[in-house]
C-alpha cells in the first residue's frame, strides 16, 4: 500500500525523537491526523515556542525565558550552594525532590575523551568564573554515577580542592550506570540529602 506522502513525512519526522520507533511514529501520525486543528495548532504552538523562547539562562546554563533562569533570580535560594549537573534535565529531576535549595550550574555534558569531548567542551571555565565573582560556600557534585560522571565528579573535585570551597557528592542511592532523569524522586532525594564530603 501506498502511504500519502504528508503521513510518511510526519511519520519519518516523528521516528527522529528519541525512543520513537516507526511503528509509534506512525501511531502519533495517525492520531494527529485524526485530531482536530485546534489540538494540532496547539501542539505546532507549543514546540515553536520551546525553540524561540526558551534559551540558556547567562549564569548556571539552566533552561530559562529571561536572561536568568528562575533558580538564579530567586532570593529565598542558598546563592553560596551549587549544585553541578550534567544537563537541565537533571535540574528538573532534583528540583522535583524538594530537597535541594541552592542554585545550579550546567555543565552540558561530561568528560568522555572516546567521544572527543574534553573540558573545553564543558562549561567548566564559567563555574570558575562564578567562583571568582559570588561567594561560594560549597560545591555539589551531582553527576550521573556512570564511568564518564565519575571521572568528571574527579576531575572537578581535583581543580576545586585548591580554592578551600567545600565539596560534596550526592550519595549512592542512585545505581551505577544510572540516568538523574530517570531514577524516582525518593531516590534522587535521600542521594541530595546523604551527600558526602570528597
Amino acid at each position: 500500500m501506498q502511504i500519502a506522502e504528508p503521513l510518511l513525512a510526519a511519520i519519518d519526522e516523528l521516528s527522529k525523537l528519541p525512543s520513537i520507533g516507526k511503528k509509534t511514529a506512525q501511531r502519533l501520525a495517525l492520531h494527529l491526523l485524526k485530531s482536530n486543528i485546534e489540538d494540532v495548532n496547539s501542539l505546532v504552538t507549543a514546540i515553536t515556542n520551546l525553540k524561540t523562547k526558551i534559551h540558556f539562562c547567562k549564569r548556571c546554563y539552566n533552561l530559562a525565558t529571561e536572561d536568568l533562569c528562575d533558580i538564579c533570580q530567586n532570593a529565598k535560594r542558598d546563592q553560596s550552594l551549587i549544585c553541578v549537573v550534567e544537563e537541565a534535565s537533571d535540574v528538573i529531576a532534583i528540583e522535583k525532590t524538594h530537597e535541594f535549595n541552592g542554585v545550579y550550574h550546567v555543565l552540558g555534558g561530561v568528560l568522555s575523551p572516546l567521544s572527543g569531548i574534553g573540558p573545553d567542551s564543558l562549561k567548566i571555565k564559567e563555574l570558575f568564573k562564578r567562583f571568582e565573582e559570588e561567594e561560594i560556600k560549597e560545591i555539589l557534585l551531582a553527576l550521573n554515577p556512570d564511568t564518564e560522571g565519575e571521572t568528571t565528579t574527579l576531575y572537578l573535585a581535583k581543580l576545586i580542592k585548591p580554592l578551600g570551597i567545600k565539596i560534596t557528592r550526592i550519595a549512592r542511592g542512585l545505581p551505577i550506570g544510572g540516568d538523574l532523569e530517570f531514577a524516582d524522586e525518593a531516590t534522587i532525594g535521600r542521594a541530595v540529602l546523604g551527600r558526602i564530603l570528597l
